[in-house]
């Protein structure tokens, strides 16, 4: 495994805006579909990463829990599904199925919506506030595969309970770590390096 960390984009920093397919439905979900939400939370994920694996049944924990709190969360996969064909539009749909994500799942075939979030690794996790504004982007906790740690979601869930309630999300945050995002050959964008 590599471990790859977020690019820890800085706060404040407006949500781009994103078009994506739900594998799952059928339907095109976008930015705007979360305009009521008090806070929304994007992830870039993938089936077969053992670091997302590892907090899998934790994240659709953390998403049901807070989703009665008002929480948005849209989960996207951005890989190159050509040479990793286990995370292709089918397998999402078992990947919901199977974790018992109760958020939307998207696939972002040209990777563009990744660059434009700078996502660099799978888990990538984006907290915006209501004016979609970036008040988090780390780790879910301080859990990986390879160390014996509960997942618990601590970093994460500390930082939804501020922007929940309009407070400042607390710091340090520490970047998550996961396996790169997989890009197209040719595709990976300049800031990500080799």
């Amino acid at each position: 495994m590599v471990n790859v960390p977020s690019t820890m984009v800085p706060l404040g920093s407006s949500a781009p805006d994103f078009a994506l397919h739900e594998p799952a439905s059928g339907r095109t979900v976008s930015l705007s579909d979360f305009d009521d939400a008090p806070a929304l939370l994007v992830v870039f994920l993938s089936n077969h990463c053992p670091f997302v694996k590892h907090i899998a049944e934790g994240l659709a924990a953390f998403a049901r829990e807070y989703a009665e709190r008002g929480l948005a969360v849209v989960g996207i996969n951005a890989n190159d599904v050509d040479a990793y064909p286990a995370d292709a539009p089918e397998r999402m749909i078992e990947e919901v199925e199977r974790r018992g994500y109760v958020f939307p799942y998207l696939f972002d075939e040209t990777q563009e919506v990744a660059k434009a979030y700078r996502a660099a690794c799978t888990p990538d996790f984006f907290l915006y506030d209501v004016e979609r504004r970036l008040s988090y982007r780390g780790q879910f906790d301080d859990s990986r595969p390879s160390l014996d740690r509960p997942v618990t979601g601590a970093d994460l869930r500390a930082a939804t309970e501020a922007v929940l309630v309009g407070a400042v999300a607390p710091e340090p945050q520490v970047p998550s770590v996961g396996c790169n995002i997989k890009w197209k050959p040719g595709n990976a964008p300049e800031w990500f390096g080799s």
